[in-house]
Formats: structure tokens, sequence, C-alpha cells
């Protein structure tokens, strides 16, 4: 089978190869992949910003279907639709194991990353990642129940409460996700962008978020003033990875209000006005990834209406097409970008 490697770690380094068709184990599922996402950490990743273990097939957002399972797989059968959760493997000792923070243990195997992901016809993730795809939930929404799993873990890491105001500042795909996961706890919610972010602005009111704003047109500090009687913001989720958007966001806030960072930086040291949190009592939070307590309620959110994923995918390529892909990204023309499988 064809699949998309990292073969190095720096820029590019990324090429089709033929691989042999993984070999189910026990406590495995084979799942045979029918879309798979393209996440900015693999931009990161070709960029050389992110490291993986190479050589790896890239891919940690998908859907497929259940071709094999191995000894000691009850759960699913041939023909089941599912996604899985990036875990590969744990050491299941450490205390973050024990209490099912997976995505913090330092010996964690992600699919994608350390273990071969769905950049390919066929993958093999271990039985306890795997979930089954709700009736309401379509193969390509599925696709992406990843990301919306990280904005899931993002949003439960703060307090929202009925009628808060919510700033997600970067309107990309993480971005539209936090937005919905942020109503969809009762927040009244803006997003930002830039003017050349057009297209996500237009899908984020398309999408029913309450405030899409191009800051370079309107003033984004005045808004949030003029819908909180000058306090600013409850919460504010930074998902562009820009520094300029972090300091932008602790200026919204209002004093005890929550910031939470689920963008990836470049660069890993950014300036940070750490007076501002201590003299506005700001509470910040990071997340990281997502675990598995995020993902049937991720599931549930599609299932159930008050995510719609679909809607935001623009582009879809087969694995062959990545550089195109990779460009539809890079203009911002694209919003998310689905990758298909080749024999």
């Amino acid at each position: 089978m064809k699949a998309l490697v990292k073969t190095e770690l720096g820029f590019g380094h990324l090429e089709i190869q033929d691989k042999e068709e993984p070999q189910v184990g026990k406590d495995q599922v084979k799942i045979e992949v029918i879309y798979a996402g393209i996440c900015g950490s693999d931009i990161h990743t070709y960029e050389g910003h992110y490291k993986v273990g190479v050589p790896v097939t890239l891919g940690h957002e998908f859907s497929g279907k259940v071709v094999e399972v191995g000894e000691g797989v009850t759960e699913f059968k041939a023909g089941d639709r599912v996604t899985s959760e990036t875990t590969f493997y744990i050491c299941g000792e450490c205390e973050y194991c024990k209490a099912g923070d997976y995505n913090l243990c330092n010996h964690r195997k992600g699919l994608g990353t350390q273990q071969d992901g769905g950049f390919a016809k066929y993958l093999i993730a271990r039985k306890y990642s795997v979930h089954h795809l709700p009736d309401h939930v379509d193969d390509q929404s599925a696709a992406m129940t990843e990301p919306l799993a990280c904005t899931h873990h993002a949003v439960m890491k703060t307090e929202i409460n009925e009628g808060d105001i919510v700033v997600v500042i970067g309107p990309g795909p993480i971005g539209l996700f936090t937005a919905q996961v942020a109503k969809s706890q009762g927040a009244k919610v803006l997003i930002t962008g830039l003017t050349n972010d057009k297209v996500r602005l237009d899908k984020a009111r398309e999408l029913g978020i309450d405030y899409a704003v191009d800051t370079q047109e309107k003033d984004i500090n005045e808004l949030v003033n003029s819908l909180t009687n000058g306090y600013g913001a409850d919460v504010v989720f930074e998902c562009s990875g820009a520094a300029p958007a972090a300091k932008q966001g602790l200026d919204l806030l209002r004093k005890k209000g929550q910031y939470g960072q689920v963008g990836i930086f470049a660069q890993p040291e950014v300036s940070f006005d750490l007076e501002k949190i201590i003299q506005k009592e700001i509470r910040v939070v990071g997340s990281r990834s997502q675990k598995s307590a995020d993902w049937e309620p991720s599931l549930e959110l599609m299932n159930n209406g008050s995510v719609n994923a679909k809607a935001m995918v623009t582009h879809q390529f087969d694995i062959t097409q990545w550089e195109e892909a990779y460009q539809a990204i890079k203009s911002g023309k694209a919003i998310k970008v689905l990758l298909t499988p080749v024999d």
C-alpha cells in the first residue's frame, strides 16, 4: 500500500512510499482508512517545527471501517464504522495514566507521530482507543473527531457559564471547533481573524458563531467592551499560535478572566505579559491534545448537531496530492482539507 511518510526531521522530507500492509496483533484493530484530515501539527511537522519519530506515516485524524481484529478483541467486528484516538501506547503505570490523562504520559506513542498513522490505506489501532461512529456522524465528520476532541479538552479545562462572553482568536479549524464547543456550553462567542481569513470568518458566520470579527477592520476591544459594560471577556481561547494574538488575548480579558492556550507556537518561547496576569488575576490554562474522556462527548456533539464538522471541509485530495493540499492550506483558501488513501 502507498503511505505518506515523513522520512527525516527538518523542512520537507515527505514522500509517498510503498509499504507492507500492517498486521493486526493482540488487542488491536486493523482499520481501512476512508478519510484522513490534515492537522495544523502536520503542517508544523512538514515545515520542521514539530518533531515526530521518523520515519513515520503521518495522519492522526481519520475515519474508517474495521477490516480485521486481533486476539482478544470482541468489541469490534469487520465492517464497523470507527475512528480512533491517537494514543497507541502508554506506560499504564504513571500517575497520569492511572488518572486517564494519557496525553500527559511521558512514554505515550501516538498514531501519526511515533506510530504509523492514517495517511495510508490501512493502520493498526489499539482496541482501547477505537470508537464506534454514531448513526448521525458521517465519515467526513468522523475524520475530524480528533481535532474536535482537542478543543473539547481545552474548553472543559475552563469554566463557562450561560451567557459568558468568550473570545476565540484564530478562525482555523481548531478555532472554529472551539467556538462551536463554547457555544454548546451556553456562551456568547466572538471569533477573530485577519483580513486574509475572510473565508474562515464567513464560515464562522455560516456556523452560527455570534460575532466573526476581522480585527484589521473592526476594533475588537471596543466590541468586547460594548458587550460587557467595559469589564472584558470572561474567557479567551488563543487558537492561532501567533505571539501577538497571545498578547491581545490578555488585553481582552476581564479581571479574574480565564485564558486558554490552544494554538501551537512555531517557536516555543514567546513574550507573555506576566504582570497583566498578576494585576488582573487571570487564570491561564494550557491544553495538550486530548484524552479518552473527550471522545464520546465530541462524537455526541456532532451526532446531536451542536457541532457541524462537515461544513468545514473545503478541499479533498488523495495522499499523492499532498503538495497541492499543503499549498491550499498555506494560501488561506482552505479551511479543512481531507486526504483519501490510494492502493
